[in-house]
C-alpha cells in the first residue's frame, strides 16, 4: 500500500512538470518621453540659490536598471512676477544646475525645456509652508501598540486654503514614505502626522521634510501615492498620471514629471 501511494505521488509530479510550458509574453513598448524631476525647494533658513532639474527618459515597463539620462537639453525658469530668468546648465550627466536661482513664495514660476527640437512648459506657483513645531516619538498613535512611531505637529494657518506633503525618510533605505494633506477639515488648527514602522528600533535615524504644495499638485501626489501603494480592494485602478509639463511643439508626444516649487521644513529625529 505505501508503495502504491509512494508511486502515485511520483506519477502525479512528474505529470505536472511535464505539463509546465513557457509562455512569452509581448509586451508593447512606447516610444520613449521626456521624464521630468523638477522639485525647486527652498528650505527653510537657506537662500535656496542652488536648484536642480533632472531630465532623463522613460524606458520599457519590465527594464528596471537602465536610466537613460538626457543631456544636451536647455532649461531655464522665469519668475513671472519678475521676468528673471535663471538658466540650468548641463551636467552632461541628466542633471541641469543653478546657483543664483532667487526663491520668493507666492510668486509664479515657468519652466521652459527644449529638448530634440521640442519645447516643453509649465507652470507654478512657489508655496510657503508653517514651520515644525515638535517631533516625537511615541507607541500609543498606531495599529500596533508594540511599534515604534515618529509624530509630527505643525500649525496651519487660518481662512487658507492649505495643502501639504510630509516626507519621512529611514536612512539607510531607499524608499521614503509620503503623505499628502489638506486643511480642508482642520483649517486653522494644529496638525499632527504620525508614520509607525515595525522595524522602527532605537538608534534609528529619520529626515522628515514638511513641504508647502499647491492643489494642482496636491491632486497629482495624491493620485500616485494611491498608485504605488498596495491600497486593498477599494484602491484607485492604476492609469497613467500625466503632470503639468505640456509640449507645446507636439501637445500629443508629452512628457512624464512634475514642475513644482515648494518652501520646505526639515527635521531629522533619532529613536530613543
Amino acid at each position: 500500500m505505501r508503495i502504491h501511494i509512494k508511486f502515485s505521488i511520483l506519477l502525479i509530479t512528474i505529470l505536472l512538470a511535464s505539463c509546465t510550458d513557457v509562455i512569452d509574453v509581448n509586451v508593447p513598448e512606447a516610444e520613449p518621453r521626456l521624464v521630468v524631476e523638477a522639485s525647486l525647494d527652498w528650505e527653510q533658513g537657506t537662500e535656496g540659490n542652488v536648484q536642480t532639474i533632472l531630465l532623463s527618459l522613460s524606458t520599457p515597463y519590465f527594464d528596471s536598471e537602465t536610466i537613460n539620462y538626457v543631456t544636451g537639453a536647455e532649461v531655464k525658469v522665469t519668475n513671472n512676477n519678475t521676468s528673471e530668468v535663471f538658466n540650468f546648465l548641463d551636467n552632461n550627466n541628466g542633471a541641469y544646475t543653478t546657483t543664483n536661482f532667487m526663491p520668493i513664495v507666492d510668486n509664479e514660476y515657468s519652466l521652459e525645456i527644449t529638448y530634440n527640437g521640442e519645447t516643453y512648459s509649465a507652470v507654478e506657483t512657489l508655496m510657503p509652508v508653517t514651520g515644525i513645531n515638535s517631533v516625537y516619538q511615541s507607541k500609543d498613535q498606531g495599529f500596533n501598540k508594540d511599534f515604534l512611531e515618529v509624530n509630527v505637529t505643525f500649525d496651519d494657518p487660518a481662512d487658507i486654503e492649505n495643502f501639504y506633503l510630509i516626507k519621512f525618510q529611514q536612512q539607510g533605505n531607499f524608499l521614503p514614505e509620503l503623505f499628502d494633506i489638506s486643511d480642508e477639515f482642520t483649517d486653522g488648527n494644529e496638525m499632527h502626522v504620525f508614520y509607525e514602522k515595525e522595524e522602527f528600533k532605537a538608534g534609528d535615524v529619520v529626515e522628515i521634510n514638511l513641504n508647502g504644495i499647491s492643489k494642482q499638485y496636491y491632486n497629482f501626489i495624491r493620485l500616485l501615492i494611491e498608485q504605488s501603494s498596495d491600497g486593498g480592494p477599494f484602491a484607485t485602478i492604476p492609469a497613467q498620471l500625466k503632470g503639468n509639463c505640456i509640449n507645446q511643439t507636439t501637445p500629443e508626444n508629452y512628457a512624464f514629471g512634475y514642475f513644482r516649487l515648494t518652501e520646505v521644513s526639515k527635521e531629522i529625529y533619532t529613536f530613543k
